[in-house]
């Protein structure tokens, strides 16, 4: 059992001992204390937005917060079944002063998750996080009289106008996607985005009869691991390949992460789905382009073809939209499939990438023919476990020294370039481990160099 608190929210497994899990107490509590900040935040906007991806105990979670939302005074616009970036943009449709999406995004499905946002429809910042925590800690919740209790609405067209949206963004070129005639396999992975992304396809002008959708039943019970990796899409591979399709699609269970598969089968690669829209808005639109530290080289090099300017952000979604912000980013994301469109919304969503990414292979012969177009970077990725005794400042201050040579940044942990290689080293915030991710363009080169790091650390160590 595990319960993760956090700046963006409150994480865990059902069942379990209070305090050591998502139990129904620690659910109000988290909720209390985010109702509280709401109210004190925006006194004269008590409506706040809900929804749900579709795991198992998505429903039961979604009742515990919406009553307890309700004692604290405020009113809950109810989406139900949803996604991620449809609550953030319901948010704004709503003129809300904040919105919660139930979800543990990629983790199996005994997890669960609040993630908690703002009057933007953002994710909270640091400050806000913590003073959100000091609330919980201190169970500095208020609640309201009976007289004075929130009232509880449903919303039933917020994924209507997302996808609406998505289909007016001045990229997206439906006539184009309709002429293609494409065919499509989807991997709706047992929850949201099997209603979802066929449903945007069908309103970007593909045939029923040419939209295929594997694990289409929204019970939550996900058919294999829900992360979008390779490893776990075989069966969606098998079945573009099968059908003849143009194109297979994988999102996670909260709808924020894409990545597709090419028709012969192979995988486009999810660090290069940014790379692609990125390439589609530069060639519209230019301007900087922004993604973490630990996401391919590949967005770097494309933005500088188009004669523009690539900055790199800590990890994490707050930490790449506020980068975004600061330098007014046309584009940006993480390399694990989130694309952030700014002038739609800053979060990462896959319906506005799925649409994009149509309109700019509309225009190619195949997914394989635009995916040769761009650099073959392989990265690794490993961890090194941490004794509680070791001093981490003194690990990097050893890294440091012996590569003082190397361009070095410590925005987020330490990432050592050798010309277009790179290493990333960044200590987990939930576990005792260093995080340790190398590229390269060859898949040898790439695993060599994260192996040379991780000997250097257990050196110090």
């Amino acid at each position: 059992m595990a319960l993760i608190k956090s700046i963006s929210g409150i994480r865990g497994t059902i069942g379990g001992q209070p305090g050591d899990s998502l139990s129904p107490l620690d659910i109000v509590k988290f909720a209390a204390a985010y109702g509280t900040w709401l109210r004190k935040r925006n006194p004269e906007n008590k409506k706040v937005v809900i929804g749900r991806d579709g795991r198992i105990s998505g429903s039961v979670v979604k009742d515990i917060v919406i009553r307890t939302l309700n004692m604290v005074g405020l009113d809950v616009v109810d989406l139900d079944l949803s996604t991620t970036p449809t609550v953030e943009m319901a948010v704004k449709f709503e003129n809300a002063s904040g919105g919660i999406i139930i979800t543990a995004s990629h983790n199996p499905k005994e997890w669960n998750a609040l993630k908690l946002l703002n009057e933007e429809g953002e994710f909270l910042s640091g400050k806000d996080g913590e003073e959100l925590l000091e609330l919980v800690e201190t169970e500095a919740y208020v609640f309201v009289n009976v007289d004075n209790l929130g009232k509880l609405t449903q919303n039933t067209d917020a994924m209507e106008k997302h996808i609406e949206a998505v289909v007016n963004y001045p990229l997206v070129n439906k006539s184009k996607i309709e002429a293609k005639n494409f065919k499509v396999v989807v991997d709706g992975v047992n929850s949201s985005g099997s209603i979802f992304i066929p449903q945007l396809l069908l309103a970007l002008g593909l045939l029923p009869e040419n939209i295929i959708v594997l694990n289409k039943e929204v019970t939550g019970k996900f058919a294999h691991n829900p992360e979008p990796l390779p490893e776990n899409l075989r069966e969606l591979c098998n079945e573009v390949n099968k059908n003849k399709a143009n194109l297979g699609i994988a999102i996670d269970p909260d709808v924020d992460r894409l990545c597709f598969v090419c028709e012969d089968g192979s995988m486009f690669g999810e660090e290069f789905t940014l790379v692609a829209v990125a390439d589609y808005i530069l060639q519209h639109k230019k301007g900087p382009t922004v993604s973490n530290l630990s996401s391919t080289r590949a967005l770097r090099d494309v933005t500088e073809k188009h004669g523009c300017e690539y900055f790199a952000s800590a990890v994490g979604e707050v930490n790449v939209v506020a980068k975004m912000k600061e330098v007014h980013a046309v584009i940006g994301g993480e390399g694990n499939g989130g694309i952030i469109v700014p002038d739609f919304h800053y979060g990462r969503d896959a319906l506005i990438g799925v649409g994009l990414f149509l309109s700019f292979l509309a225009d190619k012969k195949s997914a394989k023919q635009l995916r040769a177009e761009y650099p073959n970077y392989f990265i690794s990725k490993n961890k090194i476990e941490l004794d509680t005794k070791v001093n981490l400042q003194d690990v990097f201050a050893h890294i440091c020294d012996k590569y003082k040579n190397n361009n070095i940044n410590k925005i987020d942990g330490l990432k050592i370039e050798f010309d277009k290689d790179w290493v990333h080293l960044r200590p987990s915030n939930t576990e005792p481990i260093i995080r340790i991710y190398a590229e390269s363009n060859f898949e040898t080169t790439a695993n060599n160099i994260a192996k040379r790091i991780m000997q250097d650390i257990k050196e110090c160590m």
